[in-house]
């Protein structure tokens, strides 16, 4: 049997798993907040020991290149920049509500219109027939 169809077993000396030899398909490049480039910086720009930087690289898996790039971004201001967020900006609510008012004023314009060609109707076929549409005659009758 191959070894790559075994699932691994502990090793009898110490009882540890070996790590898998097997390489992802595309590594990930890491990605550093701004909030963690300037605790990093605010480390680095404490350190007052000889050591103490390659100390801090060392632990965080850092490149002394990383602290550089990080300051000349910390002193253009582009941290602020690079701590938004990625993609399109949320619609403001107020766009969402001015678009459903103007499809609502539309469609009340349409009924309106509606609503006027009925009464002109109603008023030219009263004509035909005789009847007086007269609103304050309609009001005395309903009133006795």
């Amino acid at each position: 049997m191959s070894t790559s169809l075994m699932t691994r077993a502990p090793n009898a000396q110490d009882g540890r798993v070996p790590p898998d030899p097997e390489v992802a398909e595309r590594p990930k490049r890491r990605r550093f907040t701004a909030e963690y480039k300037l605790a990093i910086l605010k480390e680095a720009d404490a350190a007052t020991e000889h050591g103490q930087i390659g100390a801090l690289l060392r632990r965080e898996g850092l490149y002394s290149s990383h602290l550089v790039d990080w300051r000349r971004q910390r002193d253009a201001g582009a941290l602020e920049a690079l701590s938004k967020t990625r993609g399109r900006p949320r619609p403001d609510p107020r766009d969402r509500e001015i678009a459903r008012l103007r499809t609502d004023n539309v469609h009340l314009r349409r009924r309106l219109g509606q609503a006027e060609k009925i009464i002109e109707v109603q008023g030219k076929v009263s004509e035909l027939l005789g009847i007086s549409l007269d609103p304050a005659s309609d009001d005395e009758e309903s009133e006795s």
